[in-house]
């Protein structure tokens, strides 16, 4: 059995504390099923009010994005998207390496300044989320698959587990992995250490 947390690949151990991340965003899926639950019972005038809103999140979202690469002569196309209730905003290119940075901290950083610049227009605190060359979707594809090893360990050994500390946005695909395998997992501790515990069933 692993005892130590290091030995789990794919976990990001420390975040840097200038982060800045979305309370919003946090990932206790019990409060995210709830919101779900509150949207059911919404009319369709409600729902299209929102999906306009979020494209619109989308487009000044693209418009900031864009500036930014012209002022650093960087190369990159932009797909805008919607996926449940919040914009989606890719950056695809050949050179898109330093928007990423070390285990993604330089993208968290520009997704914040970019929620910012949707919010100083709409008045609305964005949830958009920003990708950079594929990272989050490539990371989503390595979170899943942690997650699933670690709830097999963990129900295998029957002993809770620690994970390192996390974002919002990988924390939450833990929580849904771990969720998918049949067990618990909660988030604990302060931004930007906190991290997820997985507890065996019962």
């Amino acid at each position: 059995m692993v005892d130590t947390e290091e030995e789990l690949p794919g976990v990001v151990d420390d975040l840097d504390p200038d982060d800045v991340l979305d309370d919003d965003l946090d990932d206790d899926i019990e409060d995210d099923e709830d919101a779900d639950d509150e949207d059911d019972g919404d009319d369709p005038a409600d729902d299209e009010a929102e999906l306009n809103l979020l494209e619109q999140e989308g487009e000044i979202a693209a418009d900031y994005i864009e500036g930014l690469l012209d002022i650093a002569d960087l190369d990159g196309d932009i797909d805008m998207d919607v996926e449940g209730d919040r914009a989606v905003v890719s950056v695809v290119g050949a050179t898109l390496d330093e928007l990423v940075g070390d285990d993604g901290e330089v993208l968290e950083a520009l997704q914040e300044l970019t929620r910012l610049a949707v919010h100083r227009q709409t008045g609305v605190r964005a949830r958009l989320m920003l990708d950079v060359g594929g990272f989050r979707a490539r990371r989503r594809s390595e979170l899943a698959e942690l997650g699933k090893s670690v709830a097999a360990e963990v129900a295998r050994t029957g002993e809770s587990r620690k994970l390192g500390a996390m974002s919002p946005f990988e924390r939450k695909i833990i929580h849904d992995a771990v969720a998918l395998a049949g067990l618990r997992s909660e988030s604990e501790g302060e931004e930007p250490n906190r991290r997820v515990v997985v507890f065996p069933a019962g």
